[in-house]
């Protein structure tokens, strides 16, 4: 107990806390750790396909939006790479993912605070020092586990990220050894696999699945493509990128959908779903190009694409070949499909926090549906009784909304949370965000004040 607390610690070392990480690295005074069970960083490796890109600016790095002056930004990761005028010339916008990721992990391996390799196990609050304790047990590049140990925290934040997501009926087939069902997250590594299959079938209709989609599309000879691409939803809908829509993602409208009920919550969550489950533009667009390409000599390619479809059950045929049972939402129409091999494109969900925060389950409150409650400056809503504060990244669209997983808000939402931290404006925030005005001030009058003439200004001479 000789050894200070750090003032925080981090369980996960996503892009989000990566963000926090290198936010937090100049402030004078502030000891900090974060910890992850990887050995190194990684962002969705079997996302990585040489032509996908970053559905976010490069303006939205982990830095820049909170301090376009930080060494931690994409800029300064080309210029340290002599790559800033070969960039300037490509005049890209969106960045490739497989360029963010070679940006993050630049600046992985260049935080003293990162300790990869360690597996948080438990968390606790010790209120005789007014400290958590974290439980880790270190790991060796194989996974196994080396050495246990204990670091004390005043704060903690909490970014373990998602988890790919199987739909009920297919994961007995996801978890089966030699069942060619792979989840889009390991994608790049089943490749080749799946590309000797003789029917593909990709479940899932936003941006992975439409990636995914494309790239097999690619990879098949022309009239033998054997591909079926079917999704939940009622449409291979674009995603909503429109200047004004865009300001879904600003600090403003997340301010405004925090201070809503929570049932209006609830139903607006849902209800936003093209704003960043869809496809964007430029996806479908070469989708269509590629489709079209295929019928120049006579002919449509053979592939199937059906949106307002669900797995309803999947069963394994043989060695080799699996046997959907698929409804249309619509039409309420039902169908079997036999297919060699099947990739979900099924999403992420957020990894599930209560084991981790067990000893604290008595102090946490709950909302109506049993989600811990987070504040504006993202915290856990905790009893009085624990005065340390625990912080949460991408674990409150509940609370948040749409913003909450979206790259283009971490640097701003850790700015919040250091600026909450050390009690003072560490990182200045603007007081407007967005065009938009969202929402009403019960009251107050809508009416712009009345536009006064200009005055003219005496010249020196007084004429």
């Amino acid at each position: 107990m000789s050894t200070p607390p750090r003032d925080l610690v981090g369980v996960g070392i996503g892009p989000f806390n990566l963000s926090l990480a290198a936010l937090a690295h100049p402030l004078p005074g502030l000891r900090t750790a974060f910890y992850d069970s990887s050995p190194h960083f990684t962002w969705h490796p079997g996302l990585l396909l040489d032509d996908a890109t970053v559905q976010v600016p490069f303006l939205a790095d982990l830095v820049t939006l909170a301090d376009p002056t930080s060494p931690w930004s994409f800029l300064n990761h080309l210029r340290a790479r002599e790559r800033l005028y070969p960039f300037y010339f490509a005049e890209r916008f969106h960045i490739r993912r497989t360029e963010y990721d070679a940006y993050c992990r630049w600046v992985a391996d260049h935080l003293p605070a990162l300790h990869f390799g360690h597996h948080v196990d438990t968390v606790r609050w010790r209120p005789e020092h007014a400290v958590f304790e974290v439980d880790l047990t270190r790991l060796d590049p194989d996974g196994r586990a080396t050495a246990a140990g204990r670091v004390r925290a005043r704060h903690l934040v909490l970014g373990v990220g998602t988890r790919p997501w199987v739909p009920e009926p297919l994961r007995t087939l996801a978890d089966a050894p030699g069942v060619p069902v792979v989840h889009s997250d390991d994608y790049l590594t089943h490749r080749d696999t799946l590309l000797a299959a003789g029917h593909i079938t990709v479940v899932g209709t936003g941006q992975s699945g439409a990636e995914i989609f494309l790239d097999l599309l690619r990879r098949r000879p022309v009239g033998r493509e054997r591909l079926h691409w079917i999704g939940r939803t009622g449409a291979f809908a674009p995603m909503e990128y429109s200047k004004l829509g865009l300001e879904h993602f600003t600090p403003d409208h997340t301010r405004y959908f925090h201070a809503l009920p929570e049932p209006v919550r609830d139903r607006l969550v849902p209800a936003q779903w093209q704003l960043h489950k869809a496809i964007d533009a430029d996806t479908l667009a070469a989708l269509h190009d590629e489709l079209y390409r295929r019928t120049l000599h006579g002919g449509w390619p053979d592939t199937v694409l059906t949106p307002a479809v669900h797995v309803r059950d999947a069963r394994r045929l043989g060695p080799t070949r699996v046997e959907l049972h698929l409804e249309h939402t619509v039409q309420r129409t039902r169908t079997r499909l036999t297919t060699d091999a099947v990739v979900l494109a099924t999403g992420h969900r957020g990894r599930p926090l209560d084991r981790l925060l067990a000893p604290l389950d008595p102090q946490l409150r709950r909302d109506r549906a049993g989600r811990p409650r987070v504040d504006a400056h993202f915290r856990l809503d905790l009893d009085p009784s624990v005065t340390g504060n625990v912080y949460v990244q991408n674990a409150e669209l509940h609370t948040h909304g749409v913003g909450a997983p979206d790259l283009g808000l971490a640097a701003w939402r850790s700015a919040v949370i250091l600026n909450h931290l050390t009690g003072r404006p560490a990182y200045p925030q603007p007081a407007r965000t967005a065009f938009t005005t969202f929402g009403l001030r019960p009251g107050t009058p809508q009416v712009p004040p009345a536009r006064r003439a200009a005055r003219l200004t005496p010249l020196a001479d007084g004429t």
